[in-house]
């Protein structure tokens, strides 16, 4: 009889990418894709563990199957899974726990385990985890998350992803343009690139040149203007990029590009010199505010996304200041906030002075309501304006759902045939 299975994802576009990916791995084995919602024999929760609220969303994802399915297979992967195993092996209902190395010869291992057995851990060295796996989603919306770059080598104080994901290592720029020719064949309008570490992007190459030497390796700025010539996709976008990454020709390049959308990420973090050093950032907010002076000069349309952290151990009422007025002081679009939560095995765990609680909650409201302002002021800039609009998810109410080029969200009465279709919508 054949056996089913229901994927949840926990945290970043990345992460997405690989669910999909894993997902079709077990479909190609034989398994029945189901929602999460319903009874399957077998549950995959890829994990993030970016702050202790991912944890904590995990461990109530395990409870929830317990009541729904107590006879289902419970399988828990990605960050979380490679840091904590043991913890994770420990929450009654799992089955089995795949590290880095691992997540992708799920099909194998659930060969291996029956229910009711001792939970089996699957996980390695970090050190030891070398190889880039290709991962997108796919027939999940007109938007592929497409994984390009994996790992990182920055070790910011804060951060466990190194320790997680491994060291910085890319696909090479041919296979991702095979990869996007393949998805451009099964009808997608829109690729985002994603990666840990997008911007540090180093894939090699394997073609000697007439020297016989083999040429130097292949950069994001190589990547993208090799993707810009790939027929068949219309849009693509960068995720979340590091501002020293972000080049002045990358911007220069996506001012003057068709497929390209003009919308960046980059994150901040802070909006204070002095955190920033704590943090280990490799940046000032100088440098920050002549990226974002570039964009808008260059694309005064453009949406730019922004990553802050509050309540980062030293942080003090006038640094928090400091990021308030700065953020002020930029054209940007909206705020991703994360309060800071302390990570076993990072330096800044063992920092001082620690912001209390209540006070870390407090400046992220205090951020989100600027987002919120921000974001309201982005948009009633582009009122009145035609914009290209991929629309992608259908509504029960009678209404469609898209994006425009710079990423405003739009909201529209359904026509027939609007589904993963752009039209030019005036906001």
């Amino acid at each position: 009889m054949k056996k089913s299975v229901a994927l949840h994802t926990l945290g970043c576009k990345l992460n997405f990418s690989e669910t999909s990916t894993i997902g079709r791995l077990l479909e190609n084995d034989g398994f029945e894709k189901k929602r999460f919602d319903e009874v399957a024999d077998v549950y995959v929760i890829n994990t993030c563990s970016v702050t202790d609220n991912a944890d904590k969303e995990c461990r109530s994802l395990v409870r929830r199957i317990q009541r729904k399915a107590p006879a289902a297979m419970v399988v828990i992967t990605g960050c979380y899974a490679q840091l904590k195993p043991q913890e994770i092996a420990a929450i009654p209902g799992v089955d089995l726990v795949l590290g880095a190395a691992e997540k992708f010869n799920i099909a194998e291992h659930l060969k291996s385990i029956t229910k009711g057995d001792s939970t089996k851990i699957c996980s390695c060295d970090i050190e030891d985890v070398n190889q880039f796996t290709a991962s997108h989603s796919l027939n999940d919306r007109s938007r592929i998350f497409l994984k390009v770059q994996d790992g990182c080598d920055y070790n910011c104080s804060f951060c466990t992803i190194p320790l997680a994901r491994g060291k910085s290592r890319s696909d090479r720029i041919e296979h991702v343009k095979a990869l996007v020719n393949d998805i451009a064949k099964k009808g997608a309008k829109e690729i985002v690139l994603t990666g840990i570490n997008l911007g540090d992007y180093n894939s090699p190459t394997l073609q000697k040149d007439d020297a016989g030497e083999l040429p130097a390796k292949e950069n994001f700025f190589s990547l993208i203007q090799e993707l810009d010539k790939v027929e068949g996709i219309e849009r693509f976008r960068i995720s979340s990029i590091e501002p020293n990454l972000l080049t002045n020709e990358i911007i220069e390049f996506v001012s003057n590009s068709n497929k390209f959308m003009p919308h960046f990420h980059i994150p901040l973090q802070s909006g204070s010199n002095k955190i920033l050093g704590l943090m280990r950032r490799r940046y000032k907010k100088e440098l920050y505010a002549e990226r974002v002076g570039l964009i808008k000069m260059l694309m005064p349309h453009c949406c730019i996304g922004v990553d802050v952290i509050v309540g980062f151990p030293g942080e003090t009422d006038q640094d928090f200041q400091d990021t308030v007025d700065f953020l002020h002081s930029l054209d940007i679009s909206y705020l991703h906030v994360f309060t800071y939560s302390e990570r076993d095995n990072t330096l800044a765990a063992a920092m001082k002075p620690v912001v209390p609680i209540q006070v870390r909650n407090l400046r992220n409201k205090l951020l989100r309501n600027l987002s919120y302002q921000k974001l309201q002021y982005f948009t009633s800039q582009h009122v009145g304006d035609t914009r290209n609009v991929l629309f992608e998810n259908r509504n029960n109410n009678g209404t469609i759902d898209g994006y425009t080029d710079n990423y405003i969200k739009i909201t529209a009465p359904l026509k027939q045939g609007w589904e993963n279709k752009i039209v030019p919508w005036k906001i």
